[in-house]
Order: C-alpha cells, then sequence, then structure tokens
C-alpha cells in the first residue's frame, strides 16, 4: 500500500513516522530553520539568472592535482575555469574525477544520450560536469528548496538558471522528489541525507527528512535497464544509504571508494552503483 505525505505547518511533505527520534535541540533548531524554509518558498523570490564571474586560471594547487585536472580537460574538452569561480572550478573538476575513476575501476559502459535525473541538486552547479560524463539526452535536477536568498540578493533559483542557461535539454526542478513522477535511465545522488545531522547543518528542517520514501521514489523512477549511482561521505555513511536502497528493493551493482579525492574531504567518498 502506498504511503502519502501530509502538508506540515512550515510547508514541506512529510511522510508517515519512521524510527527517527530527535533531541530538544534538534527539534528546536528544525522549527527555526522550518520558519526561514516556509518563508522562502512562500515568498519564491526570483530576479534574474546569476552568473559567476570566471576565474579563467586555477591557482594554488599542488602539481599532482594539475596533472589531475589537464587530464580531464583533454578527456572530457570541459574547461571549467572559464564559467566559474575559483571554488565552483575546483568542485566540478573533483565531481568528474570521481565519475571518471569510479567508472573506470568499476568496469563499466558509461551510459550516454539517456535521460539522467539528479536527486538533491542544491543549486545544480555540477550540472556542467553531468553533461561533460554522461552526455544526457536530458537532464534534469530536482530539489525541494529552489528559493533560499544569497547575500548577493539572488536566490538559489537564480544561480541555478545561470549554471544551466547554456546547456541543452537541463532542466531545475523544484519539488520534493519523493512526489516527482520522472522515470529515468540514470538516476544520480552526491552525498544524500541518509542522517538528521546534515539536514540541520543545511538549515533545513526535519520535516524534510524522509530517507524512505525517498529511495522507494528512486526505485520506482528508474528503468527496468537503468542504474542509480550515489556517492556518500564515508563507510559508515554509505552503510546507511545502502540499508535503505536494500528497503526499497534496489540491488547492490557495485562499489568504490575513491582513494584520494581531488578536492579534499572529511572523509572519503563512497561510490556506488544500484538496479531494480
Amino acid at each position: 500500500m502506498a504511503t502519502t505525505p501530509r502538508t506540515t505547518s512550515d510547508g514541506s511533505r512529510a511522510w508517515p513516522p519512521a524510527d527517527h527520534h530527535y533531541s530538544l535541540l534538534q527539534r528546536c533548531r528544525s522549527l527555526y530553520h522550518g520558519l526561514w524554509f516556509r518563508l522562502s518558498e512562500g515568498i519564491r523570490w526570483s530576479r534574474r539568472p546569476c552568473y559567476e564571474t570566471p576565474i579563467g586560471c586555477l591557482s594554488g594547487l599542488a602539481a599532482w592535482q594539475i596533472t589531475r585536472i589537464d587530464e580531464l580537460h583533454a578527456r572530457y574538452n570541459v574547461g571549467f575555469e572559464d564559467h566559474y569561480n575559483h571554488h565552483t572550478a575546483l568542485a566540478n573538476y573533483a565531481y568528474l574525477d570521481l565519475l571518471d575513476q569510479a567508472w573506470a575501476s568499476a568496469n563499466r559502459p558509461v551510459p550516454q544520450g539517456t535521460a539522467v535525473t539528479d536527486v538533491g541538486c542544491a543549486n545544480f552547479w555540477y550540472a556542467r560536469t553531468l553533461h561533460a560524463f554522461f552526455r544526457p539526452a536530458t537532464l534534469t535536477g530536482v530539489d525541494v528548496e529552489g528559493f533560499r536568498l544569497y547575500p548577493t540578493g539572488h536566490s538559489r533559483y537564480d544561480a541555478a538558471c545561470g549554471y544551466i542557461a547554456d546547456l541543452p535539454q537541463t532542466s531545475f526542478l523544484v519539488a520534493d522528489y519523493c512526489t516527482v513522477e520522472n522515470r529515468a535511465d540514470v538516476i544520480t545522488a552526491w552525498f544524500p541525507f541518509v542522517t538528521p545531522s546534515p539536514v540541520l547543518a543545511w538549515r533545513l528542517p526535519l520535516t524534510l527528512f524522509f530517507p524512505e520514501p525517498l529511495f522507494d521514489r528512486i526505485a520506482r523512477n528508474l528503468t527496468p535497464q537503468g542504474l542509480f549511482f550515489m556517492v556518500n561521505q564515508g563507510s559508515e555513511e554509505a552503510a546507511v544509504a545502502a540499508a535503505y536502497c536494500r528497503r526499497a528493493g534496489l540491488s547492490l551493482v557495485d562499489q568504490w571508494v575513491h582513494p584520494c579525492p581531488l578536492r579534499a574531504r572529511p572523509h572519503p567518498p563512497v561510490a556506488s552503483w544500484w538496479s531494480v
């Protein structure tokens, strides 16, 4: 029997309760974040597409980072520094490096020319990376929060519009993915929320934390021959995420741990592939 969400006082979608127990401090922080979430999503502030000032040339990198970036530049014909500032450019190279090494290690053909959906894309700053790697027929980024206001006066929606402006067949959808019916051959999720702490760290209410229906929706939206590609923060988080995947009926195809990320992270990224 399918579960259905209800609308909470902060305007988000809440699913039937699971075994998540929160402290009083967590609940207070959640309430505070929920008020701001409801305000931003209610106003839906948007000015115009927001573009970064390109750095032009990355600097301050180690020799091995420069060598690796040169390899990615040649292999995928990308130059993120021509589009973004230093932080975003390096982050895109780091994501592309992970995709490149992970799929090569798994010795799997990269599905190209298909429908790709990215779950929890924030402002979709890495859309260009997904385009370079998957060369998709369509690319859709989905995030539940689309109108958080930045210090620049632009919203997350404005930033997303800027990041995807010149990418063909690419869209940014503001929605709770648990309610999205959009079949895809490849579904990706970068560091999805599988424990409560990161939700609060990203200034979101805990009423948005329902991983069970999220992974269930991923399984439903994945085509029969499709792949769900997920990246988690360290082995402990990956184990929690894997349990949710299995409960949703997904089967593990392969797993890979990045030995040396191009951009330092507190825990080694763990990539995994899943099928229905």
